[in-house]
């Protein structure tokens, strides 16, 4: 998931794993100021306001997909986590592959590969990826998906947390306020679970451990030829799976028909697809956007969760999200107040300069 620079609310940027791998390398969008007589423009605001409604729509595309992905996992059910993730990243990868060649960056691709600059960060992303996708496949599978979408709810909580203790960032008075709420958070759901909500911790932590890791690639590397570098890495694990489960008589793909067979296979295409939404929208909005746009995928996973899987939601369950959500709440506020203030500060400059 996504996707989806990991330090949601932290310093001056908001940013989120997403981003990252869309290789987005600006916190603003790529168009021309209205008024600005740049090329193209006219000195109208309507080729911004396009560009802006694009990305959106990309944006709501891409979040929205990957918030009803759980319904994708139903409908393939029997297959399990593990078959569903390995036919995940085999078909992915032939999937980009097809990419790569159309639009002709097998040279881009290769360049990724002698960078170790780059080639290492992707390394250890695919790894936390895998992680990711094995611990939300198998919450969906196994009727989790509600504790699934509180993981990418408190991931932005996560997020802070690292900067706090990885990149060593001071965090301000609303941001700590939410990180304090949200370990109140997780007490109560504790408590409700009878159990720390592991499929949630495990989510959210490596999602926000796979955004700071890409963190570390920046702009080097885009959306396309990060997802190949990272489905090629884990390629070989996932094949031996196959031919294992294969082998043990456990697989579904070739055994439950040819709606069954097509529907894994186009795991690659619903891998890649949103993620290449999300580049689109990147590019064409400000960070801002991008980090109010991420709540849409969770709050469609739980719609999901209770609507369609009819999964059980307690008052313990209800307090314990209703606390993540003030959280997020306030983090949220923390973001939008700080871009403005930010904003004015730089708009200051500008007419100081202009003096």
């Amino acid at each position: 998931m996504r996707n989806i620079a990991g330090t949601v609310g932290v310093g001056e940027n908001v940013s989120t794993p997403e981003q990252i791998i869309s290789g987005s390398p600006s916190n603003r969008p790529a168009t021309a100021v209205p008024g600005s007589g740049g090329k193209g423009t006219g000195g109208s605001a309507k080729p911004v306001r396009s560009e802006s409604t694009a990305g959106i729509l990309f944006g709501i595309g891409a979040y929205g997909l990957w918030g009803l992905l759980p319904l994708y996992f139903f409908i393939l059910m029997p297959a399990g986590a593990i078959e569903i993730v390995a036919n995940r990243i085999v078909w992915s990868l032939i999937f980009c592959a097809l990419l790569i060649t159309i639009t002709r960056a097998w040279r881009v691709f290769g360049a990724a590969l002698k960078d170790r600059s780059v080639f290492g960060p992707l390394a250890l992303a695919a790894g936390l990826i895998a992680i990711n996708w094995l611990t939300y496949t198998f919450g969906v599978t196994t009727g989790h998906a509600v504790e699934t979408s509180l993981g990418y709810f408190i991931n932005p909580l996560v997020s802070v947390l690292l900067g706090v203790f990885v990149l060593k960032e001071k965090l301000r008075p609303l941001q700590w306020t939410a990180v304090g709420i949200g370990f109140v958070a997780v007490g109560v759901l504790t408590f409700s679970y009878g159990q720390l909500p592991w499929i949630a911790l495990i989510l959210a932590f490596s999602f926000g451990l796979y955004g700071f890791v890409k963190k570390r690639v920046g702009p080097k590397v885009d959306a396309l030829t990060s997802l190949s570098v990272e489905t090629m890495v884990l390629a070989p694990f996932a094949a031996i799976t196959m031919v294992v489960l294969g082998v043990t008589g456990a697989e579904t793909l070739t055994t439950l028909g040819a709606g069954h067979f097509w529907l894994l296979v186009s795991s690659g295409v619903i891998t890649a697809v949103p993620l290449l939404f999300f580049g689109a929208s990147a590019r064409r909005l400000p960070m801002t956007t991008i980090g109010l746009l991420q709540y849409f995928a969770p709050i469609l996973q739980f719609v999901v969760a209770l609507l369609v899987f009819h999964e059980t939601m307690t008052t313990a369950r209800w307090v314990g999200f209703c606390v993540v959500w003030l959280a997020l709440v306030l983090l949220t506020i923390d973001m939008l107040r700080t871009t403005r203030k930010n904003s004015v500060i730089k708009k200051k400059a500008r007419l100081a300069a202009a003096r």
